[in-house]
């Protein structure tokens, strides 16, 4: 018997529940093996706190949002003897494989207890905001582009009605893949990222010429880490959270009234926050989720430690988690500047 570990870490994310589903099932189907669901991540690890889950376990929670094993940031390295804490835990509870589903933090941290310090750790990339390394794709980001895209297209009615500027904020820390897709989908005046620091007046001339056609609504899209051109838009300096990451979560309260006060039109902020987060993945992500989940019990019988299971044309392959440490999968851009821009105005 195969004694498998499961935690989630980060962020709730759509579909993560699915990926439990899929391991369990999938281990104790073809071996009988033994999985152990971590609470609260890490934190769940270094003080043994697991539920033993078995098919019962996990019925019927395919198309729930969240993790029902819970999850929290922060990681063993947070403390002196994290690391050995993390060993010892490995070897009190004998597990064979610790699966860890996770963005880019979570799989740094399992990559450098895989590779630096000898862990059998296999990752499984999770986000909404699509940001990982290595994959084409990650889980909930389609759940949390449709529930944006259902908010913009149920703000044009209220901006047209008023003739009102919507400044609709989404998530989308360093990486602008919600706000870029949504944005297109929903039929935006602008949509602005992270990677292309945005203009304030460049915007207010373009919501100007769409209402001097005749159109009387302009929906503005701004992920939560867009930034101004140097020099453009005087913002606050972020605050840092205790990781030392910035805090976002405010540049569309800066924007609507620069807006309103270059273009003369009322303006409104939107901010859909952990909505996006919430509530039931779609069809796609709990596909790809009960996808990645299979294939990494296939990964763990085959001693893959080290690599996480990734989505590539189609197909799940597995890459080193190495490819995560440090980095941020951003938008293409040139489909920002080739598509999107295409549709400003």
């Amino acid at each position: 018997m195969v004694n498998i570990g499961v935690l989630t870490g980060g962020g709730d994310c759509p579909g993560l529940n699915a990926v439990i589903r899929a391991i369990v099932r999938k281990a104790q189907a073809v071996g009988g093996h033994r999985v152990l669901g971590f609470y609260d991540s890490w934190d769940g690890l270094l003080e043994k706190r697991f539920e033993e889950l078995d098919i019962s376990k996990v019925r019927g929670i395919l198309p729930k949002g969240g993790t029902i094993l819970g999850t929290r940031r922060g990681s063993p390295f947070d403390y002196d003897d994290g690391v050995e804490r993390t060993k010892k835990a490995f070897a009190e509870l004998a597990l064979d494989a610790l699966v860890v589903i996770g963005g880019n933090g979570s799989l740094t941290v399992a990559s450098m207890l895989a590779d630096d310090h000898g862990l059998p750790i296999i990752g499984v990339p999770k986000t909404i905001d699509n940001d990982v390394v290595g994959t084409d794709a990650t889980f909930g980001f389609q759940t949390a582009v449709q529930i944006a895209t259902d908010a913009i297209d149920r703000l044009h009615t209220t901006a047209e009605s008023h003739d009102r500027v919507m400044v609709i904020e989404v998530m989308g820390r360093d990486a602008g893949w919600i706000a870029l897709h949504a944005g297109v989908a929903g039929g935006a005046t602008a949509i602005l990222v992270p990677e292309v620091p945005f203009d304030i007046r460049e915007v207010a001339e373009i919501v100007t010429r769409r209402h001097d056609r005749g159109r009387y609504a302009s929906l503005v899209v701004v992920a939560e880490g867009a930034k101004p051109k140097a020099g453009t838009l005087e913002i606050s300096p972020p605050k840092l959270d205790k990781y030392g990451r910035e805090m976002h979560g405010s540049i569309s309260q800066v924007i609507a009234p620069e807006l309103s006060r270059l273009t003369g039109y009322e303006s409104r902020v939107v901010q859909l926050g952990h909505v996006q987060r919430g509530g039931t993945p779609n069809s796609y992500d709990r596909v790809l989720s009960s996808r990645f989940g299979l294939a990494v019990v296939d990964a763990i019988y085959q001693r893959a430690f080290g690599e996480m299971v990734v989505l590539k044309c189609g197909q799940i392959e597995r890459v080193s988690m190495q490819v995560t440490r440090g980095k941020t999968r951003t938008i293409d851009l040139d489909f920002f500047n080739d598509v999107a821009q295409s549709f400003f105005g």
